[in-house]
């Protein structure tokens, strides 16, 4: 249950302000059908997802040793460093939408997130955890806390909620998480 839990409260933290979340904002305010919206964010994820925590259950396979815990260790630190970092939708111009509001959220969600912050923090969480299967599903209800009411509040959400405070409290996560690793792997646990 550790990998599900730390993995939702992970991505959850962190999308807020995530540029992902700002695509979903965009995509609810140019389409106007949450519904659709939702449900291409929650397939994109899953893919996507499901794909990050199989990258990083593998390399934990492959990479076995205290040396690579300590790269984990090093990629949560990381991570925080890079969460306190705002996103800007600058490279989410507005694009003429070929397909439905399902598709297009499900190819441009999962375009987007790769290389995200979260796909990251995916990979790292699977590496971590080496249990694909509850790394992807928590991660991927991460994404969908974050991103549902995005889809249905929109602009008010984002004027409302203070960015700031939500990074610096998603960095802290990231940052317990990488010293609990590198002190587990200093005192050889």
């Amino acid at each position: 249950m550790e990998p599900f839990l730390t993995s939702t409260a992970v991505v959850a933290l962190a999308e807020i302000g995530d540029k992902t979340q700002l695509l979903a904002i965009l995509l609810a305010t140019r389409f106007k059908r949450p519904l659709p919206i939702v449900a291409g964010i929650l397939v994109a994820t899953l893919a996507n997802h499901f794909l990050a925590a199989l990258v990083g259950q593998q390399a934990a396979a492959l990479l076995e040793g205290t040396w690579f815990r300590y790269l984990i260790a090093a990629s949560f630190i990381a991570m925080a460093a890079w969460t306190l970092v705002p996103d800007k939708i600058d490279d989410l111009e507005h694009k003429p939408a070929r397909f439905g509001p399902f598709l297009t959220t499900t190819i441009a969600f999962f375009l987007v997130e790769m290389g995200d912050k979260t796909q990251i923090a995916t990979v790292a969480l699977g590496a971590r955890f080496v249990e694909v299967g509850w790394v992807t599903l928590g991660t991927t209800l991460g994404m969908m806390l974050a991103n549902v009411p995005a889809v249905y509040l929109g602009n008010e959400l984002v004027r409302r909620v203070p960015m700031r405070t939500v990074r610096i409290v998603a960095a802290s996560l990231f940052l317990a998480l990488g010293i609990w690793l590198l002190v587990q792997t200093l005192s050889g646990g």
